[in-house]
């Protein structure tokens, strides 16, 4: 286990008042031990308990080699899972569940009566993950580096004209030889009137003169994931995609700049959209500013107009507006940030002046 993280953790069990926890979800599981384990349908439970009796229950089909600071406790595939987990547990004291463990599981355990309440602690796991350690925003940095040099390499390949599934294929590669392991979410390449649909599926459309361009892509790079996207043109930017763009710009540059260490996520949100609203294009801003990012590409946490939750230092998340006019043009500029006390860090380092591609 690792130590520091299952200390916050469990910090937050005590003030909650929580004796007991099951933690199902791979990604946090991970968090806490740095070893992923991806179970498919069967049973995957990381049992924290404020006395200390931690247990880690998985099946033997996933046998576990290194030393990961816990018990474990195997299964099979004629056993009930449930049933030896409701062995270990307290049975006269609450319990609190993760929101992605399956509820033929939870049921199964309040049948035993394996708890004397069940709560969703959800967020306790989630608001510990927020906030990155050191060497978590050094992942970040890494993963967003990669980013960089993808999106430089999807650019310079516009005028080819592949299609945009072409392009996405490639970006397969791209990130292969870069030696990430793969997309951190589906990546978006998206022309013309189709960069106008902000979450675009890519289709055998190529680029015609005139259109922006809209690139959005990230890697996952030693568990941990990138994100960024950029807008260009190709050939040229008509008058009014000029407009748009340099909007967006703005909105995110201002975004950025209100970032920081106790401010709300919900001001940081309205930093961008009432510029793109004082400007005349509010109804064409139709997202959330921005999203958490780790582990996750969506990890817990936005930035938006409801979220008035104050920024903690070694939040990271995107700032990520965008204009988007049906039939005609899109612009979406992203950038992802590390708050600290005297602004943020901003992870992505590729030129984001308008730019006519040839």
């Amino acid at each position: 286990m690792i130590q520091e993280r299952l200390k916050k953790v469990l910090k937050l069990m005590e003030e909650e008042k929580l004796p007991q926890m099951i933690i199902s979800d791979p990604s946090a599981i991970f968090y806490l031990t740095g070893k992923w384990i991806l179970p498919g349908e069967r049973m995957l439970v990381l049992y924290v308990n404020l006395k200390g009796n931690n247990r880690l229950f998985v099946n033997e089909l996933f046998p576990i080699s290194e030393d990961l600071g816990v018990d474990i406790i195997y299964y099979n595939d004629v056993q009930k899972p449930v049933e030896i987990l409701s062995k270990y547990v307290e049975k006269d004291k609450p319990m609190g569940i993760d929101k992605n463990w399956a509820s033929h599981f939870l049921i199964k355990l309040m049948e035993l009566k394996a708890g004397s309440a069940f709560v969703n602690a959800s967020e306790i796991i989630d608001r510990v993950r927020m906030c990155k350690d050191e060497k978590e925003k050094e992942l970040m940095r890494n993963s967003s580096k990669l980013n960089d040099i993808a999106i430089d390499r999807m650019i310079k390949l516009i005028p080819k004209k592949y299609s945009e599934k072409k392009m996405g294929k490639i970006l397969s590669d791209i990130w292969e030889e870069l030696g990430a392991e793969g997309h951190s979410f589906d990546p978006i390449v998206g022309y013309g009137a189709n960069a106008a649909d902000p979450h675009h599926v890519m289709d055998d459309s190529t680029v015609k003169e005139g259109d922006s361009v809209v690139i959005d892509i990230g890697c996952k790079k030693d568990s941990y994931c990138s994100d960024m996207t950029r807008t260009v043109f190709y050939k040229y930017a008509p008058e009014h995609s000029r407009e748009v763009y340099n909007i967006v710009l703005e909105a995110n540059k201002r975004g950025i700049e209100k970032a920081k260490a106790g401010v709300r996520f919900c001001d940081i949100d309205a930093a961008a959209r009432d510029y793109i609203t004082e400007k005349g294009y509010g109804k064409y801003f139709t997202h959330r500013l921005g999203h958490s990012i780790g582990i996750e590409d969506h990890d817990f946490g936005d930035v938006s107009s409801a979220n008035t939750d104050v920024v903690q230092p070694g939040q990271i998340f995107s700032i990520e507006p965008g204009i988007y006019i049906p039939g005609e043009v899109g612009v979406r500029i992203e950038d992802l940030v590390i708050a600290n006390e005297d602004g943020c860090e901003v992870l992505n380092h590729y030129p984001k002046d308008l730019m006519i591609v040839e």
